[in-house]
């Protein structure tokens, strides 16, 4: 398995793109699966926003200090995401209100993933090179079992 930084973090997005297609085709009424797969949302997205926020972007903004904007608005981005996964602890199924939270999630963080695979991974690939990406990225996968278990407990979530 590849411990390169940039890697680790598409593959998560691939992963959460993957729950995001099955809350889409879960039925209407599948309350049971919905909770699980947004269970499964908010477990990968915490963890996610946790290694971004404690190693990768200051990593990256160091290597890449025109990108400060950019972080800055990621970890913006990250605080809108972890209150709505903060809502979703505890909602149920079967509130009205529950698809739509799911889906608004599943925009914001589209969105998200787009800008940092598009615009902003491409510059710190090229500023950083493949060993500090590698070494970056076994801090990122040693520091997986460290993050919080609840979305409020980010630094994202205090921003």
């Amino acid at each position: 398995m590849s411990t390169d930084a940039i890697v680790l973090l598409k593959n998560d997005h691939k992963t959460v793109e993957k729950l995001f297609k099955q809350f889409e085709k879960a039925g209407e009424d599948a309350y049971g699966e919905k909770r699980r797969i947004a269970d499964s949302i908010i477990e990968e997205l915490t963890v996610h926003a946790y290694i971004e926020e404690e190693i990768f972007y200051p990593a990256a903004r160091e290597a890449v200090p025109e990108t400060k904007d950019h972080v800055l608005e990621s970890v913006e981005e990250h605080h809108v995401v972890v209150w709505m996964l903060s809502e979703l602890l505890d909602m149920d199924p079967e509130d009205e209100t529950f698809d739509a939270k799911v889906t608004v999630l599943t925009e914001n963080v589209r969105h998200h993933v787009e800008e940092e695979e598009d615009e902003w991974f491409p510059e710190v690939r090229s500023a950083m090179g493949r060993k500090q990406l590698q070494e970056l990225g076994q801090r990122m996968i040693d520091a997986r079992p460290k993050a919080p278990k609840n979305p409020l407990e980010l630094k994202s979530a205090k921003a």
